[in-house]
């Protein structure tokens, strides 16, 4: 797991489209895992600003997104649809055809999220799955106590989710009680992950989900598994991690080594 430590919010969202503009950039057909909530917002505003003033081509990417309200249909304000319209969709050049929402408004949703999951395979897999993290240590909707080899399906609500997502809907009564929500499975599929997080409310996950055992109590530790997971925070999230001064060094030398400057890290130098 690489872990990025930088200053504030703004510069882990710049470092986070980066990873995914280079993406875009080296595989223009690649398939985006996307987030929604807070946690992304900024990575999206970097990434518009990206294809405004340097042309980044959104045009023959795939992109699925992690989950959906159950109950609200793309139109609804909260609807997770109705925010990656707002959010990146419709300031980029993405194919409207190939972007990818879980249907909230599903009649069977045991086949719907099937269905989703078939999409998925069909499209050759997700590239690079972006992710934030509940304060609960939960990634999409995958609760405290999800399997950690889940699929796509139908979830219900914790209440500590409800509250924190009650400033959005303006009550928590008017928070939906279930979501369809990829998988801890879905996710752990895809060939990198990217989890951003930033603030101190994030702090005590983001230590779990780094430094603490594989539990289904954190579902983002479960990244622990994965050989491609890199995690970029900001000082307030990274605050409880003990091992962070490592994490600089390890950082440093990565750079180093993307920079080809084996000599500075005592490598050999090909002749």
């Amino acid at each position: 797991m690489r872990v990025i430590i930088e200053q504030d919010s703004g510069s882990v969202a710049r470092r986070a489209a980066g990873f995914i503009a280079a993406l875009l950039r080296s595989n223009p057909s690649c398939v985006l895992g996307l987030a929604t909530g807070s946690s992304p917002i900024g990575t999206y505003q970097e990434l518009i600003r990206l294809h405004r003033d340097e042309g980044l081509d959104f045009s023959r990417a795939t992109t699925f997104n992690l989950d959906e309200y159950a109950g609200l249909g793309p139109d609804h304000p909260q609807s997770y649809r109705f925010f990656m319209q707002r959010q990146l969709f419709d300031h980029v050049n993405v194919t409207p055809d190939h972007t990818h929402v879980p249907d909230g408004l599903a009649t069977d949703f045991a086949v719907s999220c099937a269905a989703y999951e078939a999409r998925i395979r069909a499209a050759g897999g997700i590239d690079l799955q972006l992710l934030g993290i509940g304060s609960d240590g939960h990634i999409a909707f995958n609760e405290p106590g999800s399997s950690l080899a889940s699929r796509t399906r139908l979830k219900s609500l914790v209440r500590e989710t409800i509250r924190d997502n009650a400033r959005f809907f303006g009550s928590e009564a008017l928070v939906p009680r279930l979501a369809v929500t990829m998988g801890v499975g879905t996710i752990l599929d895809a060939r990198q992950c990217l989890l951003v997080a930033a603030g101190r409310g994030k702090a005590e996950a983001i230590r779990g989900m780094v430094e603490g055992p594989i539990t289904a109590s954190n579902t983002a530790s479960a990244l622990q598994m994965h050989p491609h997971v890199c995690v970029v925070l900001d000082e307030d999230a990274a605050s409880m991690l003990e091992r962070r001064e490592y994490y600089r060094d390890a950082e440093r030398c990565q750079l180093l080594l993307e920079a080809g400057e084996r000599q500075a890290l005592g490598l050999p130098v090909a002749g």
